[in-house]
């Protein structure tokens, strides 16, 4: 079936169109409905309808090119705003539960794919490994991942690792905005200290800067330096020897050496004055919904099968595990439910969750929550390549 819109720059203009559309509405309504199914949701799935009907088609050298060179570029862009140092001076042992938590999302995976891999084909685990990066950081590396993992975004485990993020994300979202209604006991059940949650308040306000207005030559500078840094990864995981197993299969690929040293590089970038360019995050976020509606467009929803059942069954497994974690790393670092929410948000939902759920918690901590968010994005690429190679070890 050939689509209506073919051209480069309309399907561009149609994935815009969505994208901004559900956050003009978010904005004009104001109805609380986005804070249960937000935009990203929408994003993603009125393009599957969209290329699944003709509209748009679902393979595209515009998508290709948006793959290959605007995904790490957006990367190193979002890369900028991670601050460890003061998340770590805020959050305080908050960030060992947030890893604990990330190491759930990492060793959750295998245990998951292990009990429901003999209704899934022998290729599902990278599914489980794309989705171990939008768990760990956020959309951006879930499609990152992808590359790594040689997942293309039409086969039906990419597919199936969409359905169960935003399967899940519907269920563990009000869960964790939820959780505020038990702070009293759970901070009994975790042993908080009273001036806790005083100290952690008193220290967020002071982490709060303004980068100033955002100017023209802002974009240029983030531009430059987003391709500036894809050009320079992509250069150098061409001179590194790719690795195979016995069999053949590749298993560390040129791509995944050009996300980790796009990862690399835009963290050591973070340290320099590179992270004080103003609007450096927003830009970010505006090309990761763009990405979100490229992976809707590119859905083929005539491969899905019964196997679908499965993936979710292991992903509210692997969730299940996340939680107990999180749970445990919280009463043996003593931190109070906003601590934890927002740990587990910043992994599950990444920077687009977790200011929604500190906003209902303590909306003190919404700057915390980004930073908190953004180291997500910054361990999400390597821990969820972990996880993948544990569920692959175990297909």
């Amino acid at each position: 079936m050939d689509a209506m819109i073919t051209s480069p720059a309309g399907i561009l203009a149609v994935l815009a169109a969505v994208a901004s559309l559900f956050f003009y509405l978010e904005k004009k309504t104001g109805a609380k409905l986005f804070n249960y199914f937000p935009p990203l949701i929408f994003i993603y799935v009125i393009p599957v309808v969209l290329s699944n009907t003709g509209m748009i088609p679902s393979k595209a050298p515009v998508y290709d090119f948006m793959g290959t060179f605007v995904l790490p570029m957006f990367l190193v862009i979002m890369l900028l705003d991670v601050d460890i140092m003061a998340t770590i001076r805020v959050m305080g042992k908050g960030i060992f539960v947030m890893l604990l938590g990330t190491l759930g999302v990492v060793i959750g995976a295998p245990i998951a794919f292990f009990i429901v891999k003999s209704g899934l084909d022998g290729n599902a685990w990278q599914g489980f490994g794309a989705l171990a990066g939008s768990w760990i950081g956020g959309t951006g590396n879930m499609l990152a991942v992808s590359q790594m993992v040689n997942l293309d975004e039409t086969s039906v485990n990419y597919g199936y690792a969409v359905i169960a993020d935003n399967a899940v994300y519907l269920i563990w979202l009000p869960i964790m905005l939820g959780s505020k209604s038990i702070a009293k006991r759970f901070s009994k059940f975790t042993r908080v200290p009273k001036e806790r949650l005083e100290k952690m308040e008193a220290l967020a306000k002071e982490i709060t800067f303004d980068k100033g207005a955002m100017e023209m030559r802002h974009f240029l500078y983030l531009i430059c330096i987003g391709f500036g840094v894809t050009a320079l990864a992509i250069y150098l995981s061409q001179m590194i020897p790719v690795i195979k197993n016995s069999a053949g299969t590749t298993i560390v690929s040129a791509n995944t050496y050009k996300i980790l040293l796009v990862t690399a590089f835009g963290i050591c970038l973070s340290f320099t004055k590179a992270r004080t360019i103003p609007g450096s995050h927003p830009f970010a976020m505006a090309l990761v919904y763009l990405f979100v509606a490229r992976m809707g467009a590119k859905a083929d929803l005539s491969n899905l099968t019964t196997a679908v059942f499965w993936f979710l069954l292991g992903a509210y497994i692997w969730i299940f595990i996340h939680g107990v974690i999180l749970v445990t790393a919280a009463r043996i670092f003593k931190v109070d439910i906003h601590t934890a929410a927002i740990a587990s948000a910043a992994n599950i939902g990444g920077a687009a969750s977790a200011p929604i759920v500190a906003a209902h918690h303590n909306r003190t901590l919404i700057p915390v929550s980004i930073l908190m968010a953004m180291i997500g994005y910054a361990i999400g690429n390597p821990a969820a390549y972990l996880a993948a190679m544990l569920c692959f070890w175990l297909s």
